[in-house]
């Protein structure tokens, strides 16, 4: 699977935070309300931002297992989740940091007695072959599934460029180039993973939560109009001189929206 860098996920984290659906939270902590503990697993954990975000409003004794293929990433988890822990007094979460490989040790990661699968920013860069074999498995433990910022196609930049449109396709098509799972569903993921739950019997919800970037985000603005002219020249869809033109555009944003669905499915 592509890696992305420690400093990528520390600049997006803000706006992250920022994008996650708040009903979907309360739905998943009164779901999880009134149990001993709950026992979570957060796929593609990166440095730990899903377990920070969520942690506080889920009940007060928790296990997370934190799994990523980058051993890297988990050292610079390992870190700011002990960092934000002194300060987030929460003594009853507890966490394992487990280095895997999601390609090929789905099976022995979804065990029984886990009560919530999580992940973010992970379901649009794997394979719908993959979403219908982690379906499979998560439906036969009867775990609930929670999962936010699945990358949706759409993006709007302020102020608007003639290439705009053209930008958008190209990247989504390179979204769908395989990441180390097969080709990957891209902005087909959400509406993709919503009819694999409900097909399995569980209640699913899902809502919007785009990144809305302004001025303040400047940074990750910038970062992210980067990214996604690369992907777009590496589809051979646009000039260089056509890419050049957007991305010197983008160096003087005022605002842009990323979109992105956060999905939560509950066993019945």
């Amino acid at each position: 699977m592509s890696g992305f860098s420690a400093e990528w996920l520390r600049l997006r984290e803000g706006a992250d935070h920022r994008a996650r659906d708040i009903g979907l939270v309360q739905a998943l902590a009164a779901y999880l309300a009134g149990r001993d503990e709950a026992a979570l697993l957060d796929l593609g954990c990166g440095t730990g931002s899903n377990l920070r975000t969520l942690a506080p409003a889920l009940p007060a004794r928790q296990h997370w297992r934190l799994v990523d293929h980058d051993p890297a990433l988990l050292e610079a988890a390992r870190a700011q989740i002990a960092s934000w822990q002194g300060k987030a007094r929460l003594p009853g979460l507890t966490y394992d940091l487990e280095q895997a490989d999601l390609r090929t040790e789905l099976e022995r990661l979804l065990q029984p007695d886990c009560d919530v699968v999580t992940a973010a920013a992970l379901f649009d860069l794997v394979s719908t072959g993959w979403m219908d074999a982690f379906v499979a498995r998560l439906a036969e433990r009867r775990c609930a599934f929670y999962t936010v910022l699945i990358y949706d196609g759409e993006m709007r930049w302020a102020p608007a460029h003639p290439a705009d449109e053209a930008i958008a396709e190209a990247f989504n098509a390179h979204q769908r180039r395989d990441k180390g799972f097969g080709p990957a569903a891209g902005p087909e993921a959400a509406p993709y993973l919503e009819a694999k739950h409900k097909a399995e019997g569980y209640r699913v919800m899902t809502a919007r939560s785009p990144w809305r970037l302004t001025r303040k985000d400047l940074p990750l603005m910038t970062a992210a109009a980067e990214g996604i002219a690369q992907a777009a020249a590496e589809t051979g869809r646009l000039s260089p001189a056509d890419i050049a033109s957007w991305l010197s555009a983008r160096q003087n944003l005022e605002s842009c929206e990323i979109g992105h669905i956060d999905l939560l499915a509950l066993p019945q």
